[in-house]
Order: C-alpha cells, then structure tokens, then sequence
C-alpha cells in the first residue's frame, strides 16, 4: 500500500502536487485520512423547517439566479431555491462559468450545508452548499447512511476525495494492513477484547464507507467500535512519539542544579502565608528533577489562584544558587509585568538580579538588558515572545519557566530551549487549564506532571451569577452602588467594537454606556488594540485604586492580580468556553474579601449554553470544568492545539475514548521494547514522519 497516488485514476501530476498538501502521497495515507465528521444526508428537512445553525439536506427549485457585482470586481452568484412557496437563498463567491450556466431557474436541485441568517436580513441562506442536479421525472433515493467530510485544501472536492479513497480501498482487498500493536502481550478485557477483533481493514471500511445499519449517533459521536479501534492505534503511536522523545532527552547532557544554600528558606520565611500541600509537593518534584544530570520536562497543573507562581519562584532560586540564569516567559506583557512586580516583590530583598526583556521596550533599554543576559549579570530574566529572539544570548541558561504554556508554539518553546550553552535547560511549563491525570498521561506522556489542587488559606470561593442581558439596567445600579461603597469591578466584553456579523456587546461601546450611567465612579477600558504603554497606564490606574471600573475584553484572561477587585460581570457569556470563564472569573476576589461574578447571557440560550454557564455557576474546580469543557468542545480548544506543531487527531478525542487510556499506556510501552522498525511504522501510518508532536 506504499504505492504513489499517481497510481490511481484521475491522479495526474497537478492533483498529486495538490494531494501532498493533506500529506497524501501513498495510497496507505488515502486510508488513513479519516473522516473529520458525518453529515446526515438520509433524509430532507423542509425549507420551512431550518433554523440557523442547523446542517441540512433540502431540495427545491430554483426561482431565481443572479450574479452580483460589488466593488473591486468582486462577485458573488446568488440562487434562490423554493420548496412549497418557501425560499432559500445559496450564496457562491467562488464560481465557474460552467456553473453560471448550469444553475439557471427551474432546474431542481437537492443542497447540502449549513443554515445561516446574514446580518443584513434577506432571509435564509446556505454559503456554498454541496449541490446535486435532481431530474424532476426521476429523483434518485435519499442516501441510506452518513456520508463522511474529509478535511480539504485548495483544488481536491470532497467528491474528489471521496473517491480517490474508495479506490484506496479497492486496492486494500488484494493485500493486507500489518499488524502492528502488540496486542498479544496485554491483557484485553471483555469490552477491549470486542474492540481488538474488529481487523483494521474492516474498521476502515465502516469508517469510510458507513454501512446502512451502522448506528448512526455512535459514528456521529466517535463511539463506534470501529472508531474506537482506530483511535486506539493512533493514540498508542502519539504516546509512543511522546515517550521516545522523553527517552531521548535522558539521554542528554543538563546542568545538575544542587537544592544548595539559604536563598530558599529566607524567601519561604518572608512570605506572608503557608504553602499548601500540594505546592509543598510540586516544589520537592522539581527540585529533584533539578539535581538530575538529565534536562527536566515538567508541567504544573493547578487551578486559577492555586499559587503556582511561588512554585516557580523556589524552582528559579535553586537555578540561581547553583550560579545559572533562569528565563521566564509569559504570553503576554500584561501577565510579564505582573510577574516583574511579584517576582521583585519577593527577590529583590534577596539580592536576586532581575532583568525585564519586553517587545515595547526602547532600542536603548533592550541593548543594556541583553548585554546583562549575555554577561550573566542578568540572574532572572523575564519577558515574552522577545526573549526567544535571535540577538538575545544567554551566559549560562540552565532553567526555562513557561506561563500558560499552551499559548506558545512548539517552535516557539523550542527556540527559548536552545538558548542553552553547551548543556540543555531545564524546563517548567505552568498551565492554569487542569486535565484529568488518566488524560494527561496520554497528552503528556514526555512530561512529568505536578498537580496542585487546593486553595491558599483564606481565598473565599467566587460566588457566581448567571443573569439574562434583559436584566442589564438593574444589573448596572446594583454594581454602581457597590462602586460608590468603594468596590472595584471588571466589566468584559468579548468583542473591541462593535459588529455587524455578531450579536455581543463591544468593549468601546460598554464602557461609553457606563460612563454615561455612571459619571460619578471613575471608569477606564482596556483590550488588545491599545498600545504596551496605554495597557499599561490603565492597568497601574486599575491596580493603585484610581480607577473603580474596568471595561475590558478578555485581554485580562490571565496575569491579572487586583486583590480590591472583588466584582466581575462578563458581558455575552455564552459564547464562552468554561475553561475561560473560569478563567476570568478567577480575576475577582484574590484579596481574600467575598466575591462576585455575574454571567450576562443574551435569549435566548441554546442547551449547550445554558449547560455551560450552569457547571461555571455551580462548579469552583477548575478540573471539573476544564473536563467537562472537553468533553462539550473537544480537546483541541483546552490543549491549545491550533498552535503550530501540536497534536491534531485524524479519529481520535482523548476524552470520548478515555476508556482505553490505561490501554494505551500499556502498548506504548510494550511498543517501546520492540524493534525501532515496527516503532516507525506505526508512527508513520498516523503522522507521517513527522515527529513533531514529541515536543508538545
């Protein structure tokens, strides 16, 4: 199955060029690009009966056909379809001749896409819908079973590619798909037993080619056995990528940083609180890994507030009393100066030399730091993107501290690692999006994982709201006393300005309507387009008590520490993930003081929207609800997996199969005592020979 696609009918060199960005040279990748989804073409939905949002096979006339010519030579081919009197319109921005021709009133057309109401009105519409010519003497049957969405790239149809699979397919009934997992040396229980036997030919049939009497919803939901069978391989060969890389950095040469001196007893005796368990824990696991002659990999996991900055800070003083530099990185400037401020706070009286490296730093200031850096004066470097940067040398890097690390990219990650000397830095990635443990043994089998779970003593738990937007009037009073009493409140918008394709509050606009109903409390608005130094001034304003309100978009995520602010109203709700409500929410109430976060939600709300803003409004545990956000929208929002180089399953979710993980494990080992050769392969048949994922 290793032959070139140029093998197949229809492949010429022009479509092969094409194919080999999907990464589909051989015939063995046209198996195994599975299906991104199903679209259920077995029945017609009314024209009458689509709402929006909804996916939809319809079938009508067409009434009217027009092409639209606006500015800049742009033009746009708009059909209106009818079904017993009701209209749809199908918009194309992209269109032949051919089709001008073709899609002329009164021919029949059956259409497949999804419903949308434009902004501007005119009706119902369907943006390039996948259509089929219906002869009106004799229409063809409905379709019996699901039909599989490829991901696509530019010039290959899902037509195309549909069939281009099935000739696949057809050449892999005169040969056989080796068998790769050593299935023979685990044990299998009853239900994995049931999964293994499905052979992998079959699975990719079912997958493929649905059969009419295949269960619909389990395809949909991914929970079909023949689903489960192949995202029980592909999972064994992600871990196994993750496991090879983490037996391939203890191999490497890295600074062997000794627990040595009285840096950290003096800091612990200076700070104004006792550190919980499970900070007390996460500090020994890394001070430990730090006294390896092997660079460390590990990620601490802990809600928002859970004090994961103290964990850092004790880790960046063992490096230091071992005479290395250590780098911080933050994904934004906001959260860089909040760690400059805390950090200073807690270091400077130890003498501990801190260097800020920041992109909106003048030319002058960037040259003296990074010649500090270079010269090794520079003990603790903090900063963002810029500290990865080609001009910036470290003397004597030994430990790498990473903030919100899903928010770099692999390569980004990587290029901060290199600045090591000689021997390779130890690296720390913090995240304040908790994953199940069973989980991350799978997504971060190269990584060893601390966990801190509890609060700090005296942190009160954020009382949270949720409220309807027709409520906003009264909501504005209540918070307008509260600011009179001498509260601090975040007012957060997800959007800068206003939009005339989305239906939620503008940062701009919000913080003009409170001024206006509040001319007497001092408001200021913050978000992404404002410059370093306006964010800047209004965060210090924010922070020293000048300003009582502050608008904002969801800019203020992360690396906010305002302990007066105890009152926090985010505007559009809804059309936020859980995992980033927490998050925001997580910005009032660190000062110790009861607090409130009121969830503005617009009507009406869909059943997933108000399921969300119910587990935010009676959940407080940031691994409840970064669970529960996966498994409503996947993991590839939680684990920030649009960042270049990270993992994007073919079949597989980490949460719907989670019944195997602990399978999982087991194989990736076993596979690890196998020849490297039937190691490749299995990495190969899913991801190429890209190992990339190994640095995730």
């Amino acid at each position: 199955m290793l032959r070139p696609v140029t093998d197949l009918r229809g492949v010429g060199d022009a479509v092969a060029v094409k194919l080999a960005r999907l990464g589909l040279s051989t015939l063995t990748n046209l198996l195994f690009h599975l299906p991104s989804g199903y679209q259920d073409r077995t029945r017609l939905t009314p024209i009458r009966d689509l709402v929006q949002g909804q996916e939809a096979l319809v079938q009508g006339k067409i009434v009217d056909a027009q092409v639209i010519r606006g500015r800049g030579g742009f033009r746009r081919m708009r059909l209106v379809l009818q079904d017993h009197g009701f209209n749809l319109n199908l918009s194309f921005f992209h269109f032949s001749y051919a089709m001008q021709k073709a899609f002329t009133p009164g021919v029949e057309l059956r259409c497949y896409g999804r419903v949308r109401v434009p902004a501007k009105g005119g009706g119902i519409e369907m943006a390039h819908p996948e259509c089929t010519f219906i002869p009106s003497n004799n229409p063809p049957p409905l379709s019996d079973a699901l039909t599989p969405i490829y991901p696509l790239t530019q010039g290959i149809s899902q037509r195309q590619l549909r069939q281009l699979i099935s000739y696949a397919m057809q050449a892999l009934k005169k040969t056989e798909l080796r068998q790769l997992l050593p299935l023979a040396k685990i044990r299998l229980t009853d239900a994995l037993q049931k999964i293994v036997t499905i052979h992998l030919a079959q699975a990719l049939e079912i997958i493929h080619n649905p059969p009419s009497e295949a269960d619909k919803n389990n395809l949909l939901n991914r929970t079909h056995p023949a689903q489960f069978r192949l995202a029980l391989e592909e999972l064994t060969a992600y871990r196994l990528v993750l496991l090879r890389d983490k037996r391939g950095r203890q191999r490497l040469p890295a600074p062997v940083l000794e627990p040595v001196g009285d840096l950290e007893e003096r800091f612990r005796r200076a700070l104004p609180f006792t550190l919980t368990k499970g900070q007390e824990q996460s500090i020994a696991e890394i001070a430990h890994d730090l006294a390896q002659p092997h660079p460390m990999k590990r990620l601490v996991q802990g809600d928002v507030g859970s004090g994961k900055t103290v964990v850092a800070a004790c880790a960046a003083l063992q490096a230091i009393q071992a005479g290395y530099q250590v780098a911080l990185m933050a994904p934004t400037e906001i959260l860089a100066e909040q760690h400059l401020r805390q950090f200073d706070t807690w270091l400077r009286p130890l003498d501990i030399q801190i260097t800020p490296l920041l992109g909106r730093m003048n030319a002058k200031a960037k040259r003296v730091h990074s010649l500090d850096i270079a010269e090794g004066t520079a003990q603790l470097v903090i900063g963002t993107h810029a500290l990865f940067q080609e001009a910036i040398t470290f003397a004597k890097l030994g430990l790498c501290i990473i903030d919100e690390q899903h928010r770099f990219g692999v390569e980004q990650r990587l290029r901060l690692h290199k600045k090591g000397v000689d021997l390779h830095p130890h690296q720390l990635l913090m995240t304040a999006t908790p994953i199940p443990r069973s989980l991350a043994q799978t997504m971060y089998a190269n990584m060893d994982l601390s966990s801190i779970r509890e609060l700090p003593p005296g942190r009160i738990p954020c009382e949270t709201v949720v409220l309807s937007a027709t409520k906003r009037p009264q909501l504005i009073e209540r918070i307008r006393h509260q600011l009179a009493q001498g509260a601090q409140a975040y007012w957060v918008c997800p959007l800068i300005e206003e939009s005339e394709n989305l239906n939620a509050e503008a940062a701009e606009k919000t913080a003009e309507m409170l001024k206006e109903a509040m001319p007497d409390i001092a408001i200021d608005l913050v978000h992404g387009r404002y410059n370093a130094d306006a964010k800047r001034l209004a965060m210090q304003n924010f922070q020293s008590g000048k300003t009582r309100l502050l608008v904002a978009t969801t800019v203020i995520e992360v690396g906010i520490d305002v302990p007066a602010a105890n009152l926090m109203v985010i505007e559009n709700a809804e059309r936020l993930g859980l995992a980033q409500l927490h998050q925001l929410r997580g910005r009032a109430g660190r000062g110790g003081q009861r607090s409130y976060c009121i969830l503005c939600h617009q009507e009406p709300l869909s059943a997933t929207a108000k399921q969300r803003l119910q587990l935010v409004h009676k959940s407080h545990s940031g691994f409840d609800l970064a669970e529960a956000d996966m498994k409503l929208r996947g993991i590839g929002e939680i684990l920030g997996t649009r960042q270049s180089g990270a993992v994007e399953f073919k079949i597989a979710n980490p949460i719907i199969h989670n019944s195997i993980n602990a399978t999982i494990c087991e194989l990736s080992e076993q596979l690890l005592d196998q020849p490297k050769a039937q190691q490749d392969a299995l990495i190969q048949r899913w991801f190429g020979s890209n190992e990339r994922y190994g640095t995730v």
